[in-house]
This record gives structure tokens, sequence and C-alpha cells, in this order.
């Protein structure tokens, strides 16, 4: 075990663990911020995106011990309101529908529209590409994403 000091949703917080434990792990079993999902566990359908430095990354399969000092933002600290552009433009085009990948969705169209204000359709489609819905609401995420866009 190794003690890690973290910057979670702009909180200083210290963990005790295995250095290769992955970050959905950290998140969920030991801080309890259960809003980042498990999905696949091999990186490939984006349930568990979070940011690391405003950087959409895959927390199932990313080591505690890679974090370093770059601050980390879950889907909880994103907005404690659910005021984000993101998730209001998710609500006015009622995206979800069973909900699961949601919080991967909203925070790799959050961190587009952070480095991106007015993408265009492909790239749109490359940011989201990996993220998968099962529900099949590509086109509401995608109109969702242009709404948080030009009210962003």
């Amino acid at each position: 075990m190794s003690r890690f000091n973290l910057s979670v949703n702009g909180q200083n917080v210290e963990v005790d663990v295995d250095p290769n434990t992955p970050v959905l792990w950290v998140l969920r079993d030991h801080l309890k911020l259960i809003g980042t999902k498990f999905g696949c566990g091999m990186a490939q359908c984006g349930a568990c995106t979070i940011h690391l430095a405003g950087n959409a990354v895959r927390s199932c399969v990313l080591p505690i011990s890679g974090v370093g000092d770059q601050a980390i933002t879950t889907i909880e600290g994103l907005s404690s309101e659910g005021t984000h552009p993101v998730q209001q433009a998710w609500l006015e085009h009622d995206v979800p529908q069973c909900g699961y990948c949601q919080a991967g969705q909203i925070m790799s169209a959050a961190a587009l529209l952070k480095s991106n204000s007015n993408p265009s359709d492909a790239e749109i489609d490359a940011a989201m590409d990996g993220n998968i819905c099962r529900c099949g609401t590509y086109t509401r995420i995608h109109a969702a994403i242009k709404t948080a866009a030009a009210n962003g």
C-alpha cells in the first residue's frame, strides 16, 4: 500500500491504496464517488470517463500511481447542482434513457467543449468515439452537444 494525495473535485484527499489500483475503484470504493461507472474494464465503453487535468480519460485502466499531481474531476465535480451547460443540454434534449453511460458521455462532451467551444460534426464524432450508449441515443447526444456549445 502507498499513500496518495489527490485533488478530486477541488478537494484535497488522501488515500492509502495499492499503486496499481485503477482510479475508478479509488473513486468508487475509497472516496464513495459512485457517479463514475464501471462498464467494461478495458477503456472501450467510456462509462468510466473522468477529467484528469481537464482531459477526458478512462479511469478503469488508469492506475492511481499515474495521476501524480493532476487534478481529477468526476461527474459529481462537474457541477454539484447540474448546471453545467452540457448537463442542461442533456435534459433539454431528453438524452438519458437507462442512464448508465451518461456520466461518461457528459464528461467526454464537457472536455470537448472546454478545448473546442464550437466543434464541427466530425469533431464531435471523434471526441465521442468510444462512448457506447446501449440505448442508442447518439442523435440526441450529438444535438445536446451542439446546444451546449451554443449556450456555453
